[in-house]
């Protein structure tokens, strides 16, 4: 395979190869459909604050990936060009080798980010849901592959192309949509050597006995392997052993960086701060007590964070993100007939809007200011994606009829009494 020109080549990582872009609509369905068997059931799966923060995470991910893939594949894509030990040709076994390359080294850069602290940053934000369902699927950091993207250098120093590399790992990631659910049980012969959503829920449990097992992307081989498989039991409970405890995307990014930072501030000595950063979540030095155990769940007690809201704050809440899930999709679908800056501009106000509604999702004092200024950007940028399609008295008056329905609606719903707000 020639190799691509710079500029040619950030556009293909960007923008012309991303399948999970192109399977948000089927995400989307798929959670719909189990939303409604929820509701039928009964099953308490879904709460409407914690899915809306999942899906917001993901669209933060997707949007700032943006910019990320272009450094991070891009560094394969160098090791492929320039030092590719083989020519590897564009046959089926190849094609298969690959596959369980790729399902390899997502193994351990999976493994890894759960047993050390600073990878451990870039990778919390998945399982910081207490529940969980197909939405927690969506729920990425905004940060996983700045510390992992150089696992898969081996596989450029093999000679497997770039484009062998995004698919295969886009479809690695697609895979693992479906194992996000209750609704499916043991899958008999299948779970030998298949991920499934029996295996995954181990993976997400915060009780003791489940905290780092199955590791794997579609295979479970590389966990009974190496000895990380544990089987499903007693239904886990979920999240993280130290809860966010907040229905903000863009706080869920940053704090597991500020708790590891007040913790290395604890340590004597910068021996101890390094230390901290490569060892295990819960290590501590032997002259301060040590490893600190993940605390047992107590279940009779134990009890989701959650902040209630009124039926019109839902409502009013549920209709914004339905408007900022369409703008987020007209934006990636979109993207390459855009320029750098205005992509830069775009993704902004796709971060700042996903933050207001998880600070109103928190009853946050300030979040109704924050609102007002998101609905004014979201009309401003609805003039200026209408205008060429509409010409600009119909731009301006959809933007003003949006902009006036929604702050009538927040202004009745913060015009209520209010009810208690997170702390």
């Amino acid at each position: 395979m020639s190799a691509k020109p710079p500029d040619e080549f950030v556009n293909f990582v960007a923008m012309d190869v991303n399948p999970v872009i192109l399977s948000i609509p089927i995400f989307l369905v798929l959670i719909g459909a189990e939303v409604l068997y929820d509701r039928i059931k009964n099953r308490h799966m879904y709460r409407l604050n914690d899915a809306v923060t999942n899906i917001s995470c993901g669209i933060v991910e997707q949007v700032t990936g943006l910019f990320a893939k272009v450094f991070t594949v891009a560094a394969y894509h160098v090791i492929f060009v320039n030092f590719a030990l083989f020519e590897i040709p564009n046959t089926w076994y190849f094609w298969l080798l690959a596959f369980l390359g790729v399902d390899f080294f997502y193994y351990w850069a999976h493994r890894m980010s759960h047993q050390v602290n600073f990878m451990w940053l870039g990778h919390v934000v998945h399982h910081q849901s207490e529940d969980y369902n197909l939405s927690v699927a969506l729920r990425q950091s905004t940060f996983q592959k700045i510390f992992t993207f150089y696992f898969y250098f081996p596989m450029a120093l093999l000679g497997f192309p770039t484009e062998w590399f995004l698919l295969l790992g886009a479809y690695n990631l697609l895979y693992q949509f479906w194992i996000h659910t209750e609704v499916i049980g043991y899958l008999g012969p299948f779970e030998y050597i298949f991920n499934t959503p029996s295996h995954h829920r181990v993976h997400h449990g915060r009780d003791p006995k489940y905290i780092d097992k199955n590791h794997g992307g579609t295979l479970i081989i590389w966990d009974r392997l190496f000895g990380t498989f544990a089987k499903e039991e007693e239904t886990p409970t979920y999240g993280i052993t130290k809860p966010t405890e907040s229905f903000n995307a863009v706080y869920a990014n940053i704090k597991p960086f500020r708790e590891l930072w007040d913790e290395m501030k604890q340590l004597p000595g910068w021996r101890n701060k390094l230390m901290l950063a490569l060892k295990p979540p819960g290590w501590w030095p032997d002259s301060m007590g040590g490893f600190r155990k993940p605390p047992p769940v107590v279940k009779a007690t134990y009890k989701k964070f959650d902040v209630q809201l009124s039926q019109q704050e839902s409502y009013y809440l549920f209709a914004q993100y339905l408007f900022i899930l369409g703008g987020t999709a007209w934006f990636l679908f979109g993207v390459a007939n855009f320029s750098w800056p205005v992509i830069t501009v775009l993704a902004l106000a796709v971060i700042y809007s996903v933050m207001s509604l998880g600070l109103m999702f928190e009853k946050r004092s300030y979040s109704v200011r924050v609102e007002g200024i998101r609905l004014v950007i979201s009309a401003a940028v609805m003039v200026w994606a209408l205008m060429p399609l509409t010409g600009a008295v119909a731009a301006i008056g959809m933007a003003l009829a949006y902009l006036l329905a929604s702050a009538a609606g927040l202004w009745y719903i913060s015009a209520k009494p209010p009810l208690a707000h997170a702390a």
